[in-house]
């Protein structure tokens, strides 16, 4: 288990359960998953035994009340078993979070116990079919009405639509108003006007529940407002922040799975009279590999401690996720060809954990659009740390 000198006595002895449940149940079960075109309900169901469902919601609430260092430890074990079951999870668990945070308390104790249980799950709905990274450009409208608040729009490629009914939504309440005129609001899926998409179909990943929804004059009731033009864009960009970090994480535990099976492999496969291993080639991928994933972890650590503490994490947190991505979708492939034809039996999660790279390079802010934020700070006087 990765170290982080933050986390408490009970968030690791959770870390050891989560990384038996990863084993146990996670890692077993990917490779189905993925043939089947699967997500895994029951599995989640399974984490939501174990508290995972809330980690970070306090405990007077019924959750955990985990840091958020314990979370993106978290989100590197799981993620060494399946990527898109992380994904998955995470998002309940955030929603979770996010109505402990900032909803009523009336609207937050008819939603978290059900979410905490698994018994629904949760989706953060932010993208739509032509804004992605630009998030100050969606155009789904909340127009007020006496009641509340009427919405219609569509969003897309949402993690875990497939299957959640309780959303926290980002629209426009003034078209044209950019980042300013966004609020956050809550979304009953069981309630009309929640129009669910059909499932989108993905090369690999299939657990993360991605897909679609439409608001078609869905009425939003006064209490449902979870944060009011003017502060729910910046809320949003915090939180993005943090995404950025545990989706770095992910990538660090798949390194790590393929690190650690590469190294088996060659330890007992016979080549030209010697173990693989001892090649020293061969045992050169493995040494490029466990310097960058050593680097990335101390970058997670960091940025996550920045959350913890309520400093700025942006540049940080984008850092992180640049390195750790790029880190991942460079040692993938390379860790796949040390174990030759092996590495594509799908027993090995070799070609599953390099798509997932590739989502966690455009999840929550491209490559692209992250470089251009930090170097964007070099046309000014300061420059960011």
């Amino acid at each position: 288990m990765n170290e982080f000198a933050t986390l408490t006595t009970d968030e690791r002895a959770l870390l050891r359960r989560v990384e038996v449940f990863a084993s146990d149940v996670v890692a077993p079960a990917a490779a189905r998953w993925d043939r089947d075109n699967a997500y895994a309900r029951d599995a989640i169901a399974e984490a939501a035994a174990l508290g995972l469902t809330g980690l970070q919601v306090p405990n007077s609430m019924g959750g955990l009340g985990h840091s958020f260092s314990c979370k993106a430890q978290l989100a590197d074990i799981l993620a060494a078993a399946d990527f898109g079951f992380a994904m998955a999870l995470i998002n309940t668990q955030n929603v979770a979070y996010k109505l402990a945070r900032d909803a009523s308390p009336e609207v937050a104790a008819r939603y978290i116990p059900d979410l905490l249980a698994a018994k629904r799950l949760g989706s953060t709905a932010l993208t739509e079919p032509h804004a992605g990274s630009d998030f100050a450009a969606i155009t789904t409208l909340a127009s007020a009405n006496s009641d509340g608040w009427q919405v219609n729009g569509t969003k897309a490629w949402i993690i875990n639509t497939v299957a959640s009914d309780v959303v926290v939504l980002y629209a426009q309440t003034e078209a044209g108003s950019g980042g300013a005129g966004i609020a956050a609001f809550l979304i009953d899926g069981t309630r009309p006007g929640f129009v669910r998409s059909a499932p989108f179909e993905l090369t690999a990943q299939h657990t993360i529940g991605v897909g679609g929804f439409e608001l078609k004059d869905y009425q939003v009731d006064k209490e449902e407002l979870l944060q009011p033009a003017g502060q729910a864009f910046k809320f949003a960009l915090r939180d993005i922040n943090g995404a950025r970090i545990y989706v770095a994480a992910m990538c660090c535990g798949m390194v790590d799975a393929a690190l650690r099976i590469a190294a088996d492999y060659g330890r007992t496969r016979q080549t030209f009279g010697r173990r693989l291993g001892q090649h020293q080639g061969w045992r050169w991928s493995l040494g490029e590999a466990d310097v960058d994933l050593t680097a990335a972890r101390q970058m997670v650590a960091h940025a996550a401690t920045l959350i913890d503490r309520n400093e700025d994490a942006q540049f940080a947190a984008a850092k992180t996720k640049i390195f750790a991505t790029r880190m991942a979708e460079r040692h993938l492939p390379a860790l796949a060809q040390l174990m030759g034809a092996e590495g594509l039996r799908d027993a090995y999660p070799f070609a599953r954990h390099q798509i997932g790279a590739r989502i966690a390079g455009f999840v929550d802010g491209s490559t692209e659009m992250l470089l251009e934020r930090i170097t964007g700070t070099y046309a000014k006087e300061s420059r960011p740390s």
